[in-house]
């Protein structure tokens, strides 16, 4: 089993930064993927980021520009730095990661708590 602990979430007013980590234990084979969705209330759960071995990050339309998705392999943690917060990021904030638990596994998606982040006009 993966699991996934995410931390950096708070409150802050719009304009400011945060910092989300989600550091990633258990057994693991291969992750090649990690990455953050947000969910807003009433809103159906939407991609932030994520970052693919080989392949490099990739953003939402919302995140391009203002947020960076790194990841440290030796640590198994992404972190996603989030600048020019606006009210309309107000969401909890959701890590997942793609991974194999043998060599023979199957890819599948594991899911962290969710952190939530409010940001006031």
């Amino acid at each position: 089993q993966v699991q996934l602990v995410e931390s950096g979430g708070g409150s802050v007013q719009a304009g400011r930064s945060l910092r989300l980590s989600c550091e990633a234990s258990g057994s693991i084979y291969s992750m090649p993927t990690m990455g953050w969705y947000r969910q807003a209330p009433g809103k159906e759960r939407e991609l932030v980021a994520d970052i693919i071995s080989d392949n490099g990050p990739r953003y939402s339309d919302p995140a391009k520009g203002r947020f960076t998705i790194s990841k440290d392999n030796a640590k198994k943690t992404v972190f996603l730095q989030m600048n020019s917060l606006k009210p309309e990021d107000t969401a909890v904030y959701y890590c997942f990661a793609k991974a194999r638990e043998s060599w023979r596994g199957d890819l599948e998606i594991y899911w962290g708590q969710g952190t939530q982040v409010t940001v006031s006009s």
